[in-house]
């Protein structure tokens, strides 16, 4: 057992704010724990995604430690051979292994705020530097060869078609694609609802549709009224679809078509994203559409070729203003 540790309240600053941190509990074991923070992250309503996510990585961190080790052994020196050890001896990629950390390091300041481990690992268990890559995206023509070979006049070909049409208008992740309801439309305004439970960030927005989306989704919604169910995209049997089945619906149709990318709801909204700014819509009401917080993940949706950098010059050439 620890010393008594229980003197003083440990203070820690976070963001340039003091935070008080609970006394250094009892010993206990890291499965404990995160059993604990695991509960913690249910109740505050994260996705089920997110919650997979938890377990599988911190069942990577498991096989690393190779035993439950408790509080007491918890250290700094350890989460950063685990960093070594992913990318040296497993060798997987920067991208990879931030995933990873991310994760994990959620779990490392939860034990550390809630006065489980009296060390910050978290501070010194980081993601790593990573090249920043332009994000793949489609070309028009890329996105007409997967359209053509969709297969229209069957329920399921038509319904991934709606679903194209509603990836790249939208700008919705998967996540909340399959999580529309027939309630959530409103084909007159021309508007779809995203519920806040269904979102990343937990909040609600609506995003606008266009009247070649909204044509496609008034045939869908009367194609599939006969199931009577409140979920837009249902299989063929009326049950409504899993992200599992988008993607790998969309990878097929990728492979049938050609397109030597991955194709996949989020190549899509990066795709949407790009042709949004090219074809002269503003950034802010951008951010607004992909539902981000802040500007900074905008910039790294709409990162550009230079190829459309070069069109957009010649539209937006200050010399333009001089010579009319």
């Amino acid at each position: 057992m620890p010393e008594n540790k229980k003197s003083k309240i440990r203070m820690y600053s976070r963001k340039g704010v003091k935070v008080a941190i609970p006394n250094f509990k009892e010993e206990v074991s890291i499965s404990s724990m995160f059993e604990i923070f695991i509960t913690d992250k249910s109740i505050e309503g994260i996705s089920n995604r997110t919650l997979h996510d938890y377990h599988v990585h911190f069942e990577y961190l498991m096989k690393f430690l190779g035993e439950n080790i408790t509080n007491i052994k918890m250290t700094k020196e350890m989460f950063k051979n685990y960093l070594s050890f992913m990318l040296h001896e497993q060798c997987l990629s920067p991208v990879t292994v931030n995933v990873r950390i991310r994760t994990i390091r959620a779990f490392l300041r939860y034990c550390f705020l809630h006065g489980y481990i009296e060390e910050p690992i978290h501070e010194y268990f980081k993601p790593v530097r990573t090249k920043e890559d332009t994000l793949e995206s489609f070309t028009p023509q890329e996105i007409k060869r997967l359209l053509s070979v969709v297969e229209e006049n069957s329920y399921k070909g038509f319904r991934d078609k709606v679903i194209i049409y509603v990836l790249l208008d939208t700008l919705v992740r998967c996540a909340e694609l399959i999580n529309i309801k027939r309630t959530n439309i409103d084909l007159k305004a021309g508007f779809i609802t995203l519920e806040s439970l269904n979102t990343k960030t937990k909040k609600g927005r609506t995003v606008p549709i266009s009247t070649k989306t909204i044509k496609l989704l008034k045939e869908y919604i009367q194609i599939t009224e006969e199931y009577k169910t409140d979920f837009l995209f249902l299989t063929y049997e009326g049950e409504p679809l899993s992200d599992n089945t988008v993607r790998k619906n969309l990878t097929e149709i990728g492979e049938k078509a050609g397109v030597n990318k991955r194709v996949s709801p989020h190549t899509f909204r990066h795709t949407g994203a790009l042709f949004y700014v090219l074809n002269g819509g503003d950034p802010f009401s951008l951010q607004k559409i992909l539902g981000h917080s802040d500007m900074s993940m905008v910039r790294k949706y709409i990162q550009m070729t230079n190829t459309d950098v070069k069109k957009q010059h010649n539209i937006f050439s200050p010399l333009n203003t001089v010579f009319k």
